[in-house]
């Protein structure tokens, strides 16, 4: 006999409503819209506590907004004076934009944001400051002498609907310019590229001196190795061979500043609307300029992933810093001695750091600069600093572990459920569409706007070789045709897919057009050139085509 549901007791409910609130805590993420939420929530609730309790924010990097977590991406232009910087943006963009200058000497004295606006206009920096649906509230920490040296530029441009771009001023050399800025640029510089989704050096071909202040902001842009490219501008201006000795002299320079094993992608070109100086090495640039374009076409679909990088990289840097402070409290005297303590402890930080790396299982990579920090350490007062909270960063390890796992799936599900987003508008449509975009006519595309067929050319030669290998009613079968395909030393896995290309009929055996096909596609390959996805049609043997 069936017993009537009996009321649930205090254990069971207890239990239950326990259980619930694990289960909503392991599923938390996933009740998030998208990304840019999950992301601002947990810094919110899991990394900010911790970073508060051990005065992160004094140390490294103001505290995020919401606007860090929304912004659009951001490309960072760096260089020094003259090597093209506002006139690249205005390429990119094809219009000017307000407070835009450009001259031989160095012009672009301010940081300018390029941003997208209903209206053309410019707003000043103590403006751009206290809004909040800008991202650069915190930059009111370097003061007036900054501020008035920064500014937003808006206008309606389809370029900037998808991206913003800031423009910085000339990097100078020499002690006195240094000084006589006012505010410390190599910190204004850290503070864009840790929020900023590509950072651009750009270099003049003529003058490729690295000064001090110029190397010290590329090492300022440390642990950001990963969005940096590097632009050699104003390349029409040189002979070919004269090129050849300045990328070279580019690339050991870099290699200097830039301590990373892999080599950083240098783009050549001259990116401006003007005609070449010397046009020889117009091709080299144009696929210069396409790699370029792609590369901050796919900033928006990639944004998502940068913030949850940065966020990572952040946690990491911020776990260390607590177990740095909380090691130099649990070492300070509880009455006596404390400055001279605090001096001791200074100057033995790197001894501290190799003992937190080896108590912590710790990267020595994810420690902050041991000279910065014994500089940031001078003015505080130690006695302020707190103990170690397990808790708080057991919190910042359940967020690691647990729910960034959950947020790259959300990141794989954006990206697919997007339309293909891409930087749209001002010169990335000019390389798009028609004979001018890149690769028209070439390669595979060779013939496309031909009459005539383009393997016809070259098909009484192919033929020769056609009846040497024993045709059967017109066809040659796939062993006889591979005896010859080989000869040109393609592996196999490149002539597989020539041959699935030129079987157009895709019976397994070539006739004498088929077989003419596959020796094009060859060439086109030993050329240099990619193959085609799918046969374009004016590569179609006329015979196998489809007369409407």
């Amino acid at each position: 006999m069936e017993q009537p549901e009996a009321a649930a007791s205090p254990v069971s409910r207890s239990m239950f409503s326990w259980v619930s609130k694990d289960a909503r805590r392991k599923k938390e993420p996933e009740l998030f819209q998208t990304v840019a939420e999950g992301l601002r929530q947990l810094y919110a609730q899991k990394l900010l506590p911790l970073e508060e309790h051990y005065r992160f924010h004094e140390f490294h990097s103001p505290a995020l907004e919401d606007a860090d977590f929304d912004n659009k991406p951001m490309v960072l232009l760096v260089g020094q004076y003259s090597t093209g910087k506002t006139t690249f943006i205005r390429h990119l963009i094809e219009q000017d934009f307000p407070g835009m200058r450009i001259g031989p000497e160095p012009t672009t004295d301010s940081f300018i944001a390029v941003m997208h606006g209903p209206t053309e206009g410019v707003v000043p920096g103590n403006a751009l400051v206290v809004d909040p649906r800008r991202p650069f509230r915190k930059l009111n920490a370097f003061g007036n002498a900054f501020l008035n040296r920064f500014m937003c530029a808006q206008l309606p441009n389809p370029v900037l609907d998808s991206i913003s771009i800031i423009d910085t001023p000339g990097i100078l050399s020499g002690e006195k310019q240094r000084i006589s800025r006012g505010y410390d640029f190599a910190a204004v510089l850290e503070w864009f590229a840790e929020r900023v989704d590509r950072i651009i050096l750009l270099f003049d071909a003529h003058k490729l001196d690295i000064s001090d202040e110029f190397s010290e902001v590329i090492k300022a842009l440390k642990n950001h190795e990963d969005k940096i490219r590097v632009v050699l501008n104003k390349a029409d201006q040189i002979e070919t061979q004269q090129l050849m000795r300045v990328y070279g002299a580019l690339m050991w320079s870099l290699g200097k500043i830039i301590n990373t094993p892999e080599v950083v992608r240098v783009y050549i070109g001259s990116f401006w609307s003007h005609p070449l100086l010397i046009p020889d090495n117009r091709k080299l640039f144009e696929a210069e300029e396409q790699d370029l374009f792609k590369d901050i076409q796919s900033l928006p679909r990639n944004a998502a992933l940068r913030k949850l990088n940065d966020l990572i990289k952040r946690a990491r840097l911020a776990k260390v810093h607590a177990y740095i402070i909380s090691s130099l409290k649990k070492e300070m005297p509880n009455v006596f001695g404390k400055e001279s303590k605090k001096k001791e402890l200074v100057n033995n930080l790197g001894e501290i750091y190799q003992k937190i790396e080896r108590e912590q299982q710790i990267s020595p990579g994810d420690f902050p600069s041991l000279r910065k920090m014994q500089e940031l350490l001078q003015s505080q007062d130690f006695s302020k600093f707190q103990a170690l909270k397990p808790k708080l960063l057991d919190t910042v390890d359940d967020m690691l572990a647990n729910d960034i796992a959950r947020l790259m799936v959300m990141v794989r599900q954006e990206e697919s459920l997007m339309p293909s987003q891409a930087v749209k508008g001002g010169a990335f449509d000019g390389t798009m569409n028609g004979p001018f975009g890149h690769g028209y006519g070439e390669g595979a595309g060779e013939g496309i706007d031909d009459v005539e067929w383009v393997v016809g050319k070259d098909k009484p030669t192919y033929d020769e070789i056609f009846y040497t290998l024993s045709p059967v009613n017109g066809k040659i079968t796939g062993a006889n045709a591979k005896k010859e395909m080989v000869k040109s030393k393609l592996p196999n896995t490149v002539l597989g897919k020539i041959w699935k290309l030129a079987d157009v009929d895709k019976d397994g055996l070539l006739d004498d057009e088929e077989f003419a096909l596959a020796n094009h596609l060859i060439k086109v390959k030993l050329e240099g050139h990619e193959l085609p996805a799918d046969l374009p049609p004016h590569l179609v043997p006329p015979s196998k085509r489809r007369h409407e």
